[in-house]
């Protein structure tokens, strides 16, 4: 092991005698230099990890000498004790000022000595402690730092390039403006059910085959990138038609055809595409990639294997979906949604039996929008669950009104989205509901589609009987439009079937429709359902239905869906409006 090194510089090698006298026992390797020059030649030689440093010396005296040392990077941190005889505070002052670490005064004091030496030394043990973790620090910095920008630029599972790396190759393309460039963008269709059905191993197993088959496709200049789970992504370059650009896609489509053998399996995958090309227009390489998505979004709703090229009519769908979705969120934060209500008929006495609640959108631009404008915006994006919570409150509060006027009769219909009837809080919700607004529960109808319960029927049937524990009635909305529901219809607990108003619109004795709805009214009479017709809009068609046993009916024969304040003044002013032997379409 290295001893601990201390240079004395000093003019009088009696001093030097002295100090070694005193160090005696220590273990340390003394080294001497009688001048500064000297001092300074022998510092790579000797290696010192201290420096005892007169201050008065003949030439260059210790004062400087200390300021050249300390101004050497890999001399400034050995620790400097300046030996003087002179203990004025201005000496003292100027040791300090030019680096000195310590002083000691002459004549020598042997355990002022030692204990000075030793002090100095543990500090510079520590700074080299400090230093070495410092620069272990740093090396680990600089190797995450690597490990981080592989992972920017590339795909740690199949080697690709990273989306990140795309959009910069990407960027790079456009600047050049010298040939047309096209984003490709390929998205796996039900790559999760891969992994659901045999895991994450064989799924990422099926990504590397997938991205070594797609890499055989790359012409010379063009790249392939992984941007996410399962899409991947073609830059394309030298595009020169639309020609060319459907052949390359018809080869990578075929290029499906053939299953993947992984892990033992033989796995059938298929792809969707979309493709955006520059054509100079692109500035923003995030531009034309997101025009790719949204392309390749497109073709997905076609179906396996579709294809979409990107055109000026998607970007103006797509500009108008953006916006609508932004005038959605700020609709919500504006109270802007309200329910309107149509009233339903019994087609037996024709008295006013109740009402469906139906949201409408009083827009600040562009009026009062009818559900069918943004509810499949709302489903899509989740925001339907709140306002379909909104409508019920606002329903039952008004429905209570009516109640305490003196209607305690009336029903409310309120429609549950199928996104609402999946949501965890819908129990929560309705029951904090009924208790702020006090309404009879017997008295609303929860009405739910054919789709709602073909999603998870067992799940359908548990929530549904919850709700009937709670005196709600339950009703299955468009009626006849879904399928294999009927082998779920006797097990399902609900109490009210509505035929769909596709049916009821084109109605006449002996047709297909007229069969379907004579069927409908049959079964429910033995289950011991009531049937509601929905969209009842002519003379005709309502005679048609009471002479098939249709119990009660809506429709714009009687009313359009219409604001509470019209309700009171057209049906509930006296009992003689509460009949439709008029029309009372607003």
């Amino acid at each position: 092991m290295k001893k601990t090194s201390i240079l004395i510089v000093d003019d009088e090698p009696d001093n030097f005698d002295v100090i070694e006298a005193f160090l005696s026992g220590q273990d340390y390797q003394l080294h001497y230099a009688d001048s500064g020059s000297e001092a300074i030649a022998s510092l790579n030689i000797l290696q010192p990890d201290l420096i005892l440093l007169d201050v008065m010396m003949p030439g260059t005296d210790g004062i400087e000498l200390c300021r050249r040392i300390k101004a050497m990077p890999q001399w400034k941190s050995v620790p400097i004790v300046m030996v003087t005889a002179l203990a004025g505070k201005q000496t003292l002052a100027r040791c300090l000022d030019v680096g000195a670490d310590d002083f000691i005064s002459k004549p020598f004091n042997r355990l002022e000595l030692i204990a000075r030496i030793g002090s100095m030394l543990r500090i510079h043990d520590q700074y080299q402690q400090l230093n070495a973790l410092n620069t272990e620090l740093e090396t680990l910095v600089q190797q995450k730092t690597a490990q981080l920008q592989a992972l920017i630029f590339e795909d740690a599972l199949t080697d690709l390039p990273t989306r990140y790396h795309l959009l910069q190759l990407l960027s790079k393309a456009l600047e050049c403006k010298t040939s047309n460039v096209a984003i490709a963008y390929l998205d796996c269709d039900q790559f999760k059910l891969v992994n659901g059905a045999f895991g994450y191993l064989v799924g990422n197993q099926l990504l590397q085959a997938i991205a070594a088959r797609l890499k055989s496709l790359l012409r010379p200049g063009d790249v392939l990138a992984r941007v996410g789970e399962d899409e991947f992504c073609f830059l394309l370059h030298n595009i020169p038609d639309e020609k060319i650009l459907n052949f390359w896609i018809q080869e990578v489509l075929q290029a499906f055809d053939t299953t993947f053998e992984v892990d033992n399996y033989q796995i059938f995958m298929s792809v969707c595409i979309g493709v955006a090309l520059s054509n100079n227009t692109y500035d923003q390489p995030e531009t034309l990639l997101q025009a790719a998505d949204t392309a390749m979004y497109k073709a997905k709703l076609r179906g396996k294997g579709c294809y979409q090229i990107f055109d000026h009519q998607m970007y103006v769908a797509t500009l108008l979906r953006i916006t609508l979705e932004n005038d959605l969120q700020q609709a919500l934060e504006h109270h802007e949604f309200v329910a309107y209500y149509q009233p339903i008929f019994s087609l037996v006495t024709n008295n006013l039996v109740g009402f469906e609640a139906l949201v409408r959108w009083q827009h600040p631009q562009r009026g009062m929008l009818s559900a069918g404008e943004f509810i499949p915006c709302m489903e899509e994006t989740g925001q339907v669950v709140r306002v379909g919570i909104l409508v019920l409150r606002q329903a039952c509060q008004q429905l209570q009104a009516w109640h305490q006027l003196g209607w305690s009769e009336l029903t409310m219909s309120v429609n549950l989205s199928v996104r609402q009837f999946a949501s965890s809080t819908l129990l929560t919700d309705i029951d904090q509901i009924i208790a702020e607004t006090g309404i009879n529960p017997a008295c609303l109808k929860l009405e739910i589609t054919e789709s709602v319960i073909m999603q998870n029927a067992e799940a359908a049937i548990q929530l549904t009987e919850k709700l009937r524990s709670r005196q709600i009635q339950i009703c299955i909305d468009d009626f006849g439009t879904g399928y294999s529901s009927l082998g779920y219809l006797h097990r399902f607990p609900i109490d009210i079937l509505k035929i769909d108003r596709s049916f009821v619109s084109q109605i006449e004795p002996g047709n297909r429709h007229y069969q379907v709805v004579q069927t409908i009214i049959t079964l429910s009479n033995q289950l011991g359902l009531t049937v509601v017709a929905e969209g009842i809009e002519t003379q005709e068609q309502l005679q048609y239905l009471q002479e098939l046993g249709s119990e009660f009916g809506q429709g714009y024969l009687f009313s359009r869906p219409i604001p509470a304040e019209m309700i009171e003044k057209i049906f509930l002013k006296d009992c003689d409006k509460r009949r439709f032997n008029v029309s009372f379409e607003s």
